[in-house]
């Protein structure tokens, strides 16, 4: 049995397959096209009868090749660009990067690895993923435009607009404005422009809404009846969790999605946690709109929750912290009951 490990790039992927002894059996380069997975599978028939692919990012520039070798029967792991760097340091003591030494370390990533994440083929949770991600970039584009639009108001009347952007407003401003120079002009033009794109932004989005409403309610799941979980919220949450079987523990899904605390203790003194920067920020920020909005309303279950630990005499951030967490924990239990509810149908 070899571990083939392999660092993907945009145009070309380097394979390095190892032994059980962590000896390097072979490598090759492979450019990225039509016929990479056939190429790559008629190289490692020559190896071994028995293989594991390890693909260092697979969820993206590897992410492609690794949906390809798991529609081909292939069983790929999917190992972290963080995990692989530490590896290739600590394997040979230096930082010297290239191509080959990174699929090394990817396969020895993958050979002594205890919790590695084994890829999937493609399913529900992908397309609600993909949909998630394309709302939470029209949010960032309309936010940009609004504010970029906010600067050149400005520029144009005193004081702008006050508060925040509604076209209708700013075309009724904009029509006040006096052109007196080439100047004035431009920017007037230059508004408007922003102003349509506001437009064009604002349908978009509501399309996308549509979209992950009737993909949400396709998937089954009971995430919305959550307090504070709507469609947006829920798509993004199943669509990066995957499978929820990856983690057998709610611990373990609160350390994924940020939520848990990170111990920071050294010595024989008292344990100290501290705030986790880890895991996955897209989850945890939709973990936090979840616990604020249910703090913004007296009768939700949170808010109960949040007043008790301000009782404590928690601060308002530590409160927010540990609903935060108790949602994280609720979410788990509603993808495990959604999860048995799909396996029996």
């Amino acid at each position: 049995m070899v571990m083939i490990g392999i660092d993907p790039h945009k145009r070309t992927h380097t394979a390095v397959a190892v032994d059980a002894s962590a000896d390097i059996v072979a490598s090759r380069l492979v450019h990225a096209r039509r016929g990479q997975t056939r190429e790559l599978l008629s190289w490692a028939d020559g190896l071994a009868t028995r293989r594991t692919w390890a693909i260092e990012s697979a969820g993206g520039l590897g992410y492609l090749l690794a949906q390809q070798l798991v529609a081909a029967g292939e069983e790929v792991i999917d190992i972290p660009a963080v995990l692989s760097a530490r590896v290739r340091v600590l394997s040979s003591g230096t930082s010297n990067k290239n191509d080959p030494n990174d699929a090394y370390a990817v396969a020895l990533a993958a050979l002594y690895g205890k919790d590695t994440m084994r890829v999937r083929a493609e399913d529900h949770a992908t397309v609600l993923r993909v949909l998630s991600r394309r709302h939470t970039q029209l949010a960032w584009s309309y936010n940009k435009t609004a504010c970029r639009l906010h600067a050149l108001m400005c520029e144009l009347i005193p004081g702008g607009i006050r508060k925040e952007v509604v076209v209708k407003q700013a075309s009724q401003l904009l029509e006040q404005v006096e052109i007196n120079s080439p100047v004035t002009a431009a920017r007037v033009e230059v508004a408007r422009e922003m102003i349509d794109d506001l437009t064009q932004f604002a349908a978009q989005r509501k399309a996308s809404e549509r979209r992950i409403r009737d993909a949400v309610a396709a998937s089954g799941t009971t995430l919305t009846e959550i307090f504070g979980i709507g469609d947006v919220l829920a798509a993004t949450l199943i669509g990066h969790t995957r499978d929820i079987a990856r983690f057998p523990s709610d611990d373990k899904f609160a350390a994924y999605n940020g939520t848990a605390p990170v111990e920071r203790s050294s010595g024989d003194g008292e344990k100290i946690w501290r705030l986790s920067r880890r895991g996955n920020r897209a989850m945890n920020h939709a973990i936090h709109i979840a616990a604020v909005t249910q703090i913004r309303h007296a009768h939700s279950p949170g808010r109960a929750f949040y007043d008790r630990k301000r009782a404590e005499g928690k601060s308002p951030r530590r409160a927010l912290r540990a609903l935060k967490r108790r949602i994280s924990d609720t979410v788990y239990r509603t993808l495990v009951a959604d999860a048995a509810r799909a396996a029996k149908r």
